[in-house]
């Protein structure tokens, strides 16, 4: 498996480490200078055609993966998706924003809370399940976007996807280094270095970024052996969510869930917004459909799997926290740790900071794995240089790829605090999942040159009322939180739009293994969920994502499209 079956000898002799502009700028638009002017003065011709076509299954995972010059190894099982699903998803989130959100925004509900997230995300789960199945690359929801909406749709999520990894990863190496501190039993800070530069910047990180370099190392030496690593991790932090939960309900007091909801039926949807990134990085178990040995079993078992079994444990520690203290008492930076030292139970928070440490491990280095797999499908495009889209022959692991996310977090994870991009990391997922709600319906409803132009045109109409409906219901939602008028006319909308889909248009497409059940509900639900959930951040949540979005399309009209525009047309 060293090598691409039917790829010419030449390509095949090529070393691994190479630097040449050809290696990064190959398209016939930057051989010269006056090819690129040309190019420019074609941008819009040239945005029409991309914006309209579309990839298709054969090209992602045949023709693209070529791009590599050598495959990713078939080498994981569904056991391996689960415990891949539970190390990226059950990090530092669970032990930090039950406390806050419990605390300051809904109270002993916060185990509704993350079951209304449970939910939306297992509906998001659902969608990236059967497309998975369907189209088995590394490529995740950037080459399904592809397929379904077109280049441009894809570059908008390629865009966020690579935004989210390098800001995140670089978020929770940060976070190892307050809980490594925690566990020392340390003050804050005080691994940190101390400068004279700007407020937010002048902590400087050594241990964020040699946390960074180790979790790399082990993705880069090999799938396999990462996955025992994150066996042996999450075992462990599962024995600590073990302890946590059976050691507090046995010192628990039910009548602290009185008064259970003190601050509305609003409270735990506002709170859900916020706890549902606790789910976030269940996508990345997507982009190892290229080796995994029986992607129509083992990724549903794996990915459905691994998402039902956090949401109850999310759930019960929830509950058990709600139980454990008066929601007024609950501390909002150590939430666990405090509780059990109210209890008599000091000694737990150094569990409580060790389990935290230790998922966070997991997460970095599942991370690692699925961000460098979308970086890798990514390049194979040509949307950012196609360096990075190659696979070392030996380890058969996209090592360029890998050190791209890992040298561009570090750099961040070194200098800043990253306090001002939590919520736009939070924006760009919600955001990402609902492409990938809309794009399944497309998957389902229309097929090219079997689709009447006339169903064409109801589903366009239809996926219109059901996300303007959806966009209408959090406005009022937002305006008047406490109302109900408006909802008579908006949650209607939402629901004969999705009837109307379900009754006058027939599914083109027939999951061949495994779909999403009771299409088009589920996905028009999700539709309705991530949007909603995506009112409750705050404005400056979007000004900040309408700023990276306006950065990434100067990139793209500049660069992306005409390099993508190049390889469709060669």
């Amino acid at each position: 498996m060293a090598s691409t079956r039917g790829m010419a000898d030449p390509l095949s002799q090529k070393g691994y480490w190479r630097w040449s502009k050809q290696d990064f700028l190959p398209e016939e638009s930057f051989q010269s200078w006056n090819n690129y002017a040309s190019a420019l003065s074609q941008t819009w011709c040239r945005f029409k055609d991309r914006l309209m076509s579309r990839s298709d299954a054969s090209a992602e995972t045949t023709e693209l993966r070529r791009q590599s010059e050598n495959d990713m190894k078939r080498c994981l099982t569904w056991w391996d998706l689960i415990w891949f699903g539970f190390g990226t998803v059950v990090g530092a989130g669970i032990f930090v924003l039950t406390g806050e959100e419990a605390h300051d925004t809904v109270g002993p509900a916060i185990v509704l809370s993350y079951g209304v997230s449970g939910f939306s995300a297992m509906l998001s789960v659902f969608c990236y399940t059967e497309f998975a199945v369907e189209v088995p690359v590394a490529g995740g929801s950037f080459a399904y976007l592809r397929i379904e909406l077109g280049d441009f749709a894809a570059f908008i999520a390629a865009g966020n996807i690579l935004l989210e990894s390098i800001v995140g990863t670089a978020a929770v190496s940060r976070s190892c280094t307050s809980y490594f501190t925690s566990l020392l039993n340390k003050p804050k800070n005080s691994l940190r270095i101390k400068t004279g530069l700007k407020d937010g910047y002048n902590l400087l990180d050594p241990i964020a970024v040699v946390v960074l370099a180790i979790t790399s190392a082990i993705a880069i030496s090999s799938t396999r052996k990462s996955s025992y690593f994150n066996w042996i991790a999450s075992a462990v932090h599962t024995l600590v969510i073990i302890f946590v939960i059976f050691s507090g309900i046995f010192v628990a007091n039910t009548s602290n869930l009185t008064p259970f909801l003190p601050f509305g039926a609003k409270g735990i949807f506002q709170a859900a917004g916020i706890v549902y990134f606790a789910y976030a990085g269940f996508d990345s178990v997507a982009t190892m459909a290229e080796e995994t040995k029986n992607p129509s079993r083992d990724i549903p078992i794996g990915l459905i799997g691994s998402m039902s079994m956090i949401t109850v444990i999310y759930c019960l520690m929830a509950l058990t926290l709600s139980m454990m203290q008066n929601y007024k008492d609950i501390d909002t930076d150590a939430a666990f740790s405090v509780a059990f030292q109210s209890v008599g139970m000091k000694w737990a928070k150094y569990v409580v900071a060790f389990g935290a440490l230790k998922g966070m491990t997991t997460v970095l280095l599942v991370g690692a794995l699925g961000q460098a797999r979308y970086t890798t499908h990514i390049a194979r495009s040509h949307m950012i240089p196609p360096w990075f889209a190659l696979v070392h022959p030996n380890t058969g692991t996209p090592i360029n790829a890998t050190l791209l996310i890992t040298i561009s977090s570090a750099c961040i994870a070194f200098f800043s605090s990253l306090d001002v991009l939590s919520s736009l990391l939070s924006i760009s997922t919600l955001f990402i999942f609902m492409m990938m709600a809309v794009a399944l319906l497309v998957r389902r409803y229309y097929v090219r040159g079997v689709t009447s132009r006339e169903n064409l045109l109801k589903l366009v109409a239809f996926l219109l009322l059901i996300i303007s409906s959806s966009l209408g219901i959090l406005a009022y939602w937002v305006m008047n939180p406490n109302g109900w008028i408006g909802y008579t006319i908006t949650v209607p909308i939402w629901f004969l739009a999705t009837l109307g889909m379900s009754l006058f248009l027939t599914q083109q497409r027939v999951p061949r293994v495994w779909g999403v059940p009771l299409v088009p509900w589920l996905p028009s639900m999700s539709i309705a969920i991530n949007i909603f959930l995506m009112g409750s951040l705050d404005s400056s949540a979007f000004t900040r994502f309408g700023v990276c979005t306006g950065v990434m399309l100067i990139y793209y009209f500049f660069f992306g499209l005409h390099a993508t525009y190049d390889v469709a047309h060669q």
